[in-house]
């Protein structure tokens, strides 16, 4: 039984298919992109038995659901009120991210709970996994968010890629070594400082210290001092929808 699983970001769309634990096939495509035709060729090219999705595009969800609820194939649209097997500590669920969810979801199934766990995209997003289901989390700045902003409110400082702010020295000998530096070294700083201080308040209120999960292309971006402390799971978010999905069947 193999889930097209779609996880639809504000800037790229992510599609995989699921078997059980195993992802089969999955690529990306920027969200702008997604068509029905696209969907559609998915379908056609790798007949899968049932669809799950989440969206934090509205836009994007009113058109591609029409062509998922019309495949005539088991359809979950994961939502904090149609997410299976996952309780909520937190006063306003509605408010959780659908992709936040699923990766609840699947730190369920690949470590159990106490969880935490890390995604980054747009924005970076640190979220806590309890015996009671949902318990919170933390959003920060993505590290394209950092770089842009610079760029973009000052005069003469240059756009840099995200993915070029890696391997440098400390001190910058030029405007765009200083960048990378700065942007490189601070963001890694950030999200040392997010899990030194969620998992401390874990601890605090008498739980086991929580296994650390990475997802996305955030791992690369981990201090030091954290990096050999947690798993990676790059397609957690994939997983978590395809279990999800497995939940809600009857």
């Amino acid at each position: 039984m193999a889930i097209l699983c779609l996880d639809v970001g504000n800037t790229h769309a992510h599609w995989g298919l699921v078997a059980g634990r195993e992802i089969l096939a999955h690529s990306e495509l920027p969200t702008a992109a997604l068509s029905t035709d696209t969907l559609r060729a998915l379908l056609t090219d790798h007949a899968p038995t049932g669809i799950a999705l989440a969206s934090v595009v509205p836009t994007a969800t009113a058109t591609i659901e029409p062509v998922l609820l019309g495949s005539g194939l088991p359809y979950h649209h994961l939502r904090h009120d149609t997410v299976c097997g996952l309780g909520f500590d937190y006063p306003r669920p509605a408010e959780v991210g659908q992709d936040r969810l699923a990766d609840c979801v699947g730190a369920q199934l690949v470590v159990g709970a106490p969880a935490v766990i890390v995604g980054m995209g747009t924005a970076t997003t640190v979220d806590i996994l309890t015996d009671k289901g949902y318990a919170g989390g933390i959003i920060a700045p993505g590290l394209g968010v950092m770089t842009r902003y610079l760029h973009e409110r000052t005069a003469l400082l240059p756009a840099l890629d995200p993915a070029d702010v890696l391997g440098g020295p400390a001190i910058g000998k030029s405007t765009v070594d200083a960048m990378r530096s700065g942007c490189a070294l601070g963001f890694a700083g950030m999200i040392g400082a997010l899990l030194d201080a969620v998992t401390a308040e874990l601890t605090k209120q008498g739980g086991q210290p929580p296994a650390v999960i990475v997802t996305g292309g955030a791992a690369v971006y981990l201090p030091a001092s954290w990096r050999e402390r947690v798993r990676h799971e790059p397609h957690l978010t994939l997983l978590g929808l395809a279990e999800s999905h497995r939940r809600s069947r009857p």
